[in-house]
């Protein structure tokens, strides 16, 4: 297996994630994907500054991906943060060496990805609705005055 800084090694990577992590971007996500079917190698495949339902767009049944997505969560314009999400996809038709190799080379990704509140990992879009990782980067946050959405 190759090191992290190979499997990452393209410069644009680090860039976008800084990017992502910057009040000062306007670039709120990126996904990575393997540079080929065969090969370990990640490659920023694109980033963007919509919201998550954008970057899921980019997210294919047969395929892996790691994308990063920066959201602001709150119950009022008072107490909003902005929080970040960590996404492991594995399509739900994507091949079986991918997935086998993917629980080792998210841990790579993550010497990378370091900050975060909540890591997604998953093969349903359902799981990447705004409203269910809102509530999800809620539980994380612990408390939850917003009675509509109590669902602990």
């Amino acid at each position: 297996m190759p090191a992290a800084s190979d499997l990452l090694s393209d410069a644009s990577i680090a860039q976008a994630y800084e990017d992502v992590r910057s009040d000062k971007s306007e670039t709120t996500w990126l996904v990575l994907k393997y540079a080929s079917a065969t090969s370990d190698s990640l490659q920023l495949d694109a980033s963007g500054a919509g919201d998550i339902a954008e970057m899921s767009e980019r997210l294919g049944d047969d395929e892996a991906a790691y994308a990063y997505v920066r959201m602001k969560v709150g119950n009022d314009e008072y107490s909003e943060r902005t929080k970040f999400v960590f996404v492991v996809w594995i399509g739900p038709n994507t091949r079986i060496m991918r997935k086998a190799k993917m629980s080792f080379q998210s841990g790579q990704v993550k010497q990378v990805i370091r900050t975060y509140a909540v890591e997604i990992q998953t093969s349903d879009k359902k799981e990447l609705d705004a409203d269910a990782v809102t509530l999800k980067l809620r539980k994380a946050m612990g408390a939850n005055y917003d009675r509509q959405n109590s669902a602990y």
